[in-house]
């Protein structure tokens, strides 16, 4: 079973950027889609990107496209958010995923393992 750890969370001003990172291991992290989602206190969790194996498909959530950016690095184990022109509704405990599916899902059901999560405070 694959474990995930994230960092990079913070507090930022509205309009700033944040880089979060997903740590994997114990896995084959080359064979997972991979995602991000975000729950908000009160807010049930949210999907926000995710990405295929290979990295050839994204997936956003609409409320993300255009300023946020889901990557991988293979090599290193690691998926990456790059979080552009943060809004306040942007805040929210964000969490990676790994699943087997081919393409990234939008469900949380179709994501067997789950990070700890890392905060994201955006103030206005």
């Amino acid at each position: 079973q694959v474990q995930l750890v994230e960092s990079g969370g913070g507090l930022v001003q509205a309009g700033g950027s944040l880089r979060l990172s997903c740590a994997a291991s114990g896995g084959t992290f080359e064979s997972y889609t991979m995602g991000w989602f975000r729950q908000a206190p009160g807010k049930e969790r949210e999907f926000v990107a995710g990405i295929s194996w290979g990295g050839r498909i994204t997936n956003y959530v609409d409320s993300v496209k255009g300023r946020f950016t889901i990557s991988r690095d293979n090599a290193k184990n690691t998926v990456f958010l790059q979080m552009n022109s943060l809004k306040p509704e942007d805040t929210a405990s964000y969490y990676c995923a790994a699943g087997n599916r081919l393409v990234p899902g939008r469900s949380s059901l179709e994501y067997d393992a789950w990070g700890q999560g890392t905060q994201v405070t955006v103030s206005s």
